[in-house]
């Protein structure tokens, strides 16, 4: 074992030996499971449970599409600068919709958790990538952020990437849910996620800051998006 094998390859990296990862990875996906509104223990999971194969599969296909090569070679960020400028575009436009999405809950784009334990740094790019476009995710697919928002699209995400941690978010979270909320998931909002997508344009590989001045209905059709269904009546 050399010790360049396990030097930091970017610098949020914090390289670990198997048994390490392994570790992280087992009081991550406990902690997860206990308390699931950590996003940091929710990352980890990620980082560390199954993606070996996943992710590599993700970049691949990133680079066979024109435009997810273009973004894995030019590496786009969406930060909070970003949503600065989306709050000057028109209302109707993608980034006006993103804007008031973030606004309403006071969320900012750079309080997403960095990758960490990711030990290659394009693959690291797709994690943080993937991190976050997930509220664009959020505001194309009318997602809400509670609990049946975020599985439903926790669900879309795993048909769309088949990240093991969005499918076990989806699974363990079920186990927290009453036998109303339970049926509500499996047969409203998951056969939805199946549904948008299946049929959606490959979602990483969408450049979204060319489009934030676009109409939100018209971003929309381009991508093939499906909104989700209302809370049943």
């Amino acid at each position: 074992m050399t010790l360049g094998r396990y030097s930091p390859l970017y610098p949020t990296h914090m390289p670990l030996n198997p048994l390490q990862k392994g570790a992280v990875a087992l009081l991550s996906a406990v902690g997860a499971l206990m308390r699931p509104q950590r996003g940091d223990l929710v990352a980890a999971v990620g980082e560390t449970v199954g993606s070996g194969l996943v992710l590599p599969a993700l970049r691949d296909r990133m680079r066979a599409h024109p435009v997810g090569r273009q973004i894995l070679e030019e590496r786009p960020r969406i930060t909070d600068d970003t949503l600065d400028a989306c709050r000057a575009m028109p209302p109707g436009t993608f980034g006006a919709a993103y804007s008031q999405f973030m606004g309403d809950r006071r969320f900012h784009a750079n309080d997403r958790p960095p990758v960490r334990f990711v030990d290659d740094e394009e693959l690291a790019y797709v994690v943080t990538r993937a991190r976050e476009v997930h509220d664009l995710w959020h505001v194309l697919f009318d997602c809400h952020t509670n609990v049946f928002g975020e599985l439903a699209l926790k669900g879309l995400e795993f048909v769309q990437t088949g990240l093991p941690m969005t499918g076990l978010a989806v699974l363990g979270a079920q186990y927290r849910l009453g036998p109303g909320d339970r049926e509500l998931l499996q047969r409203h909002y998951l056969p939805w996620a199946l549904r948008a997508g299946s049929r959606c344009a490959d979602l990483l590989c969408i450049y979204y800051e060319r489009h934030f001045q676009d109409e939100l209905e018209q971003v929309r059709k381009e991508f093939r998006i499906i909104p989700a269904p209302p809370p049943p009546q």
